[in-house]
């Protein structure tokens, strides 16, 4: 196996190199290329670490030939064009955990800063003014605290502020009734934290749905004298509404850590009383740099090793655990696609991938994304299980995940079905000795089959002396068979044959077989 090459093209501790190297993976680290020089180099790299200063572009992208994971050191990912990665068949994943907890005590502070105006205080007391009674500030003990998003982050900083005796409300769609029992918090539609939160910080991705969430119609219904605090994203918070907001006392406060346009050169917030900020430091502390970075270099191994896939942003995660098991699944899954794929083609209109006992207690989503790379390979052999989801996508295929808690006649199963404008067709097959993946039905009929190599299907009438006349017919042709696959439905009514072959069949061979007696479809297949 040909060692896997990684380049680290942003300023990292030192311990992700190390990681990689320990690992066996090959490693450059060349922080501070123009965009120029990584398109002149990204081709010859499987993997790319990054922090936020490197842009992953689509001219990258387009550059990258045998790029396989892009990992982000960090959270955000703004700096990676994220759908054309995954046209590409590119994995990314970011390291939403390893500076959780610096961003947390970070937005802790600036509401801390908030409270008690401690910047302008340290500012006026050190030019020799001793302004003591020049700011009164406001205790945190009582007050309600409004999260926006109580994902990672925003949790911690509820089990923070609980901790200070503060109430905490949260708006979040995807926070569940128990989460928030859990947490300690009171889950509330957004209009009700405006209006009941004395202290809001912000803790979500920057969407087409959050941004602008604290819009100057939102900041108007805010209760008057609230502090805001937003270490999360750029973009969150209408900048210019917030200024008019703090210029006429509504907002009583506001520290951000975070900017639309970063750097931050300029503002309509700098200088403003009352408002603080830093250069996006939420990150900033040994502990969490070194954590991202060791996070970052043990999750590119792993799938660059061993298949593992860990915070991943546009493919199912399956662990370094998990891919053993679930290999001979995804293999078999990827066959299955890949089968009705080349029967039905073009006409497929859905897909259902439906699993029966053991497989049904499985991680679902590698076994779906390996069902469509195997069925999108019709349309090209750069699929994998990164784009294939995408491609499907992008074809309008309808495509459904059925699990059944019930047992039949395998122990194991997994049945692919596809939708066309004749009907529906379906694969099935299950899990054999030591991993092997079978075939054990196919358009209801049970027949048993290693799909592999180059293979011969024929639906025909059940009849004597048909397989006799097939062989004589591929024989004839210098077509040698190798293995030998059949099924019916009944006597004398539908059969279907497996062939398994040495060479591909040539197509004047196919229109031979094609006029054989009782014939009724052919297709010639490779795996």
């Amino acid at each position: 196996m040909t060692q896997p090459r990684v380049l680290i093209s942003d300023k990292m501790d030192p311990k992700a190199a190390a990681i990689f190297r320990e690992h066996g993976v090959l490693v450059d680290e060349k922080p501070g290329l123009t965009k120029e020089e990584l398109i002149a180099i990204i081709g010859d790299y499987d993997g790319l670490a990054i922090r936020s200063a490197t842009k992953v572009t689509k001219d990258v992208l387009d550059a990258a030939t045998k790029l396989k994971v892009v990992g982000r050191a960090g959270i955000g990912v703004d700096n990676v064009d994220i759908p054309c990665a995954s046209a590409r068949g590119v994995v990314v994943m970011n390291t939403p955990f390893g500076n959780s907890i610096t961003t947390a005590e970070h937005a802790v502070a600036m509401m801390f800063a908030l409270a008690r105006q401690i910047p302008e205080a340290n500012a006026q007391t050190q030019a020799g003014l001793w302004p003591k009674n020049g700011f009164m500030g406001v205790e945190l003990t009582g007050k309600t605290l409004g999260l926006i998003g109580a994902g990672n982050i925003g949790s911690i900083v509820a089990e923070r502020a609980l901790g200070l005796r503060m109430k905490v409300v949260a708006y979040d769609p995807f926070l569940s009734p128990e989460r928030a029992i859990e947490l300690g918090v009171e889950k509330v539609e957004l209009d009700a934290l405006l209006a009941r939160a004395d202290f809001i910080t912000l803790h979500t991705p920057l969407t087409d749905q959050t941004r602008n969430i604290l819009s100057q119609a939102n900041l108007a219904k805010t209760k008057k004298g609230v502090r805001i605090i937003n270490c999360a994203r750029g973009g969150l918070i209408d900048e210019a509404a917030l200024k008019a907001a703090l210029d006429s006392g509504h907002v009583a406060g506001a520290a951000l850590d975070v900017f639309v346009e970063e750097p931050a050169k300029a503002s309509p917030l700098f200088g403003t009383p009352n408002f603080i900020c830093t250069p996006h430091l939420g990150a900033s502390t040994d502990e969490a740099q070194v954590n991202v970075a060791i996070q970052v270099a043990e999750q590119i191994s792993d799938y660059l090793l061993s298949g593992g896939i860990t915070n991943a942003l546009n493919v199912p995660s399956l662990s370094a655990e998990e891919a053993p098991k679930l290999k001979p699944y995804m293999a078999l899954a990827e066959k299955l696609g890949r089968l009705v794929g080349q029967l039905e083609g073009e006409a497929i209109t859905g897909v259902a991938v439906e699993t029966e006992g053991a497989a049904a207690q499985l991680n679902q989503k590698p076994i779906v994304a390996a069902v469509l790379a195997g069925l999108m390979r019709v349309y090209s052999d750069t699929v994998n299980m990164v784009n294939a989801p995408f491609l499907a996508k992008e074809r309008g295929l309808d495509v459904r995940e059925v699990r059944h808690d019930r047992e039949g006649d395998y122990s194991t199963l997994l049945r692919v079905t596809v939708t066309t404008a004749d009907g529906t067709r379906s694969a099935a097959g299950t899990i054999f000795g030591k991993g092997e993946p079978r075939l054990v039905e196919i358009h209801g009929i049970k027949v048993e089959a290693d799909l592999s190599g180059d293979m011969l299907f024929v639906v025909n009438a059940d009849a004597p002396g048909f397989i006799g006349r097939l062989g004589s017919s591929l024989g004839q042709a210098g077509v040698n068979i190798g293995t030998f696959h059949l099924g019916r439905r009944e006597a004398g009514g539908e059969a279907v044959l497996l062939l398994s072959v040495d060479s591909p069949v040539p197509e004047p061979v196919l229109w031979s077989v094609c006029q054989l007696e009782g014939v009724r479809k052919v297709k010639a297949l490779r795996f």
